[in-house]
C-alpha cells in the first residue's frame, strides 16, 4: 500500500542530501576540499580496454575544470560528427581533475589529429580503435584522490573513523551533483510532478525525472540509517550480490545472511521508484513506507513518466582506503568506489564542512 499523496514536496538541497543523517556520529573534525581542482582528481575504471580494431576511436581524456557533456560536443566539432556519435560512461565532476574515456563512432574515416583538439585543460592521454561504442553505465567504477586542508578536531577519532569506514563502508546516498545546482533539478519536479504539461527538453527531463528517484531514495536510506538497518538484513530484504545488480529477496533476517552482509558480500537495497510492484515485503516495506510518506505525488508522477522500478544498494564499500598526512593540518585521502558510488558519501562521514565554491 502506498504511503498518501502529497500535493507538493517541494524538497530543497538541504532535504536532498546535506541534512540526512550519517551512520558513525558526526563528523569527528571539519575541513575544506576542492581549493584548488587538482585537490579533487578522478580517474574512471573501465570495464574493458578498446580492442585495437573497429569503427569506434575510444579516447582517453584528462580534463580539469571542464564539464564532461561540453568536451564530447567539442570532440564532435573536432571529428566532424553529430554529437549523438560521441558516447562516454559516465558525467564527472566540473571542479576537478578528471581522466575519463570517450568513445567517436568514425566508421571507414581516418581519424583526426587529435593533438589539435587538446588545450590547457584538456589532454589527450590515450586513443584506440574497439568495434563497439561506449554506453553509459559501462564502468567499473572510479578511484579518487582529495585533498581536505584546514583540518580541526578530533584527529584520533578521525582516524578510529577511517578505519571504521574502510571496513564498513558508508551510506550509500546519492550526491548533491545529482540535484543541479542549489537543487534546481528538484524544483523543476515538483513543478513538473503538479503540473504534467510542463514542457522540457529530452536531456531535461531525463536529469530532473534521475533527480526526483535519487531523492526518494535519499530519504529511504537516511530512514533505514536513522533507525540502524541500513547495514543489517531485515526480513523481505531486496539483498544485491555485491559487484552485482541482481539480487534475491531475503524471506527471514538470519544470521548467515547478516553474516555475510557483514562481509561486505550482500547490500540490502532500496527503490529507485518508477513502474511495477515493489519486490520488498514484510519489514522492509514497511520500512520504506515510512520512509515515503509525504512522496505519494513524486512516486505517482515517477510512475506516470513511465520509468521501470529498479533497486540500489543501500551502502557503499569503499575500497582501497588509504590516508596519509602531509602536513598537520592537511588530509590526502585515496580510495576506490563501484560505478554510481559519490565520493561525497565519503567524506560527509569524515569531515564536517563543504567543497570551496569556485
Amino acid at each position: 500500500m502506498n504511503p498518501p499523496a502529497a500535493a507538493s514536496l517541494n524538497p530543497t538541497l538541504e532535504t536532498a542530501v546535506l541534512d540526512l543523517a550519517t551512520a558513525w556520529g558526526g563528523p569527528p573534525v571539519s575541513g575544506r576540499w576542492r581549493i584548488n581542482p587538482e585537490d579533487f582528481q578522478v580517474r574512471e575504471i573501465p570495464l574493458l580496454e578498446p580492442a585495437g580494431e573497429g569503427e569506434h576511436v575510444w579516447l582517453f581524456i584528462r580534463k580539469r575544470e571542464e564539464n564532461t557533456d561540453q568536451v564530447a560536443r567539442q570532440l564532435a566539432r573536432c571529428a566532424g560528427v553529430r554529437t549523438r556519435d560521441v558516447s562516454y560512461a559516465g558525467l564527472k565532476d566540473r571542479n576537478a581533475v578528471t581522466e575519463q574515456w570517450f568513445s567517436v563512432h568514425l566508421p571507414g574515416r581516418q581519424e583526426p589529429d587529435w593533438r589539435a583538439f587538446e588545450t590547457d585543460s584538456v589532454t589527450v592521454l590515450r586513443h584506440a580503435r574497439h568495434n563497439r561504442k561506449l554506453r553509459r553505465g559501462a564502468l567499473r567504477g572510479n578511484s579518487f584522490r582529495i585533498v581536505v586542508r584546514d583540518i580541526s578536531g578530533d584527529s584520533g577519532e578521525l582516524q578510529r573513523r577511517l578505519k571504521t569506514v574502510a571496513s564498513r563502508g558508508v551510506p550509500n546516498y546519492f550526491g548533491v551533483q545529482r540535484f543541479g545546482r542549489a537543487g534546481s533539478n528538484l524544483h523543476t519536479a515538483d513543478r513538473l510532478f503538479e503540473h504534467r504539461r510542463l514542457r522540457l527538453s529530452r536531456h531535461q527531463r531525463g536529469l530532473v525525472l534521475s533527480a526526483a528517484r535519487a531523492y526518494l531514495f535519499n530519504q529511504v536510506l537516511a530512514h533505514r540509517v536513522l533507525g540502524g538497518s541500513w547495514n543489517r538484513v531485515v526480513s523481505g530484504d531486496a539483498l544485491q550480490l555485491a559487484g552485482s545488480h541482481s539480487y534475491f529477496i531475503a524471506a527471514a533476517a538470519d544470521a548467515e545472511l547478516q553474516a555475510r552482509c557483514d562481509a561486505l558480500d550482500l547490500h540490502p537495497t532500496g527503490p529507485l521508484w518508477g513502474r511495477g510492484d515493489s519486490p520488498v515485503s514484510d519489514i522492509c516495506r514497511q520500512l520504506e513506507d515510512q520512509g515515503l510518506t509525504s512522496c505519494g505525488s513524486w512516486q505517482q508522477g515517477l510512475v506516470a513518466a513511465g520509468l521501470r522500478q529498479e533497486r540500489r544498494a543501500l551502502r557503499l564499500a569503499v575500497e582501497d582506503l588509504h590516508w596519509s598526512w602531509p602536513t598537520p593540518d592537511s588530509l590526502v585521502l585515496e580510495f576506490s568506489l563501484p560505478a554510481g558510488g559519490y565520493a561525497t558519501s565519503v567524506l560527509r562521514e569524515l569531515v564536517a564542512g563543504k567543497a570551496d565554491q569556485r
